[in-house]
């Protein structure tokens, strides 16, 4: 019975504790209660967040409440308030990124999404965690607004381009700009999630990795060499529009190397003329397997069916 009796009051203790220093206070703290005095909207959004479960014994809800990320409010409280008053930590953004950052840092340092921090474009361009994040509301990562529009705060030339004729499928919910980026940091250019362009673009666009036996150059080397990964006015989000991108390194061969214009393009009755290849797709209405082709002989060397 002595035995029962000593668990359950060990439970008691594991269980009720957090509640009742979040409502009085330890020793040096003010307790969320007097916090929620004054900032209640911030307290019943706290409240609703992952940093308010109670029942993790990781978050600032089950330490010292509001004061896990704020610093003890006993001085602030005991002065009445006001901004600035008790040395109360604030995450205003007059305070320099690295500041607002470390106390984050203090404990998501070790999440793994994290590990680049130090390494990341955001970091070095004065981006703290506040300016996305939101440490009093709840939803998605604790986000200040759903995907895209989020990064398109600060990204507006990106905006732009995913809003062009053919563009990755953002806009409509079918992936967001953290499917291909991640925005904590990396070693990959432009903090993408992967170790190059290409492997990237591979891991939805399978078909396109071969090996082929008859492998087109550009397309090795970088498919940001014909394509604008974020949205483009031509089919296929190309930098150019065929036949005019193709001749950007085809300029003489088996064909006329005379550049397709608006005055040399739909003249003339003969089909076989260099005159028509400006129809439909140009050169890939020929040429269908730009990417790489397993075809023999010269049908492969030319990327034809």
């Amino acid at each position: 019975m002595k035995k029962l009796l000593i668990f359950s009051f060990m439970l008691f203790v594991f269980f009720m504790m957090p509640n009742i220093r979040m409502a009085i206070g330890s020793e040096g703290y003010a307790g969320i209660e007097t916090c929620k005095g004054c900032h209640e909207d911030k307290a019943e959004g706290f409240n609703r967040s992952m940093h308010g479960k109670l029942e993790n014994t990781r978050t600032p809800a089950a330490k010292e409440g509001c004061e896990s990320c704020h610093g003890s409010g006993l001085e602030h409280a005991n002065a009445g308030g006001g901004k600035g008053v008790g040395g109360i930590f604030s995450f205003d953004k007059k305070l320099d990124a690295n500041s607002r950052a470390s106390k984050c840092l203090s404990c998501h340092a070790e999440t793994t999404h994290l590990a680049f921090w130090d390494n990341g474009r955001h970091k070095s361009a004065g981006i703290a965690c506040n300016d996305c994040h939101s440490i009093h509301r709840g939803g998605e990562k604790h986000l200040k607004a759903a995907q895209p529009e989020l990064c398109f705060g600060c990204h507006k030339n990106i905006k732009v381009m995913v809003n062009k004729q053919s563009h990755h499928p953002i806009k409509e919910g079918r992936m967001n700009c953290t499917s291909c980026h991640n925005p904590h940091g990396g070693f990959g250019e432009k903090m993408i999630k992967a170790d190059s362009v290409n492997e990237l673009c591979y891991e939805c666009h399978t078909e396109k990795r071969g090996p082929f036996r008859w492998e087109h150059p550009p397309v090795v080397e970088n498919c940001l060499n014909c394509h604008q990964v974020h949205g483009s006015n031509h089919n296929y989000m190309l930098v150019r529009k065929p036949p005019q991108l193709c001749q950007s390194c085809h300029d003489s061969g088996a064909h006329a190397p005379i550049m397709y214009n608006s005055r040399d393009t739909f003249k003339g009755s003969d089909i076989d003329s260099y005159k028509q290849r400006f129809v439909s797709r140009a050169c890939m209405n020929c040429h269908t397997n730009i990417h790489g082709s397993n075809g023999p002989s010269n049908l492969g060397t030319e990327f034809r069916r």
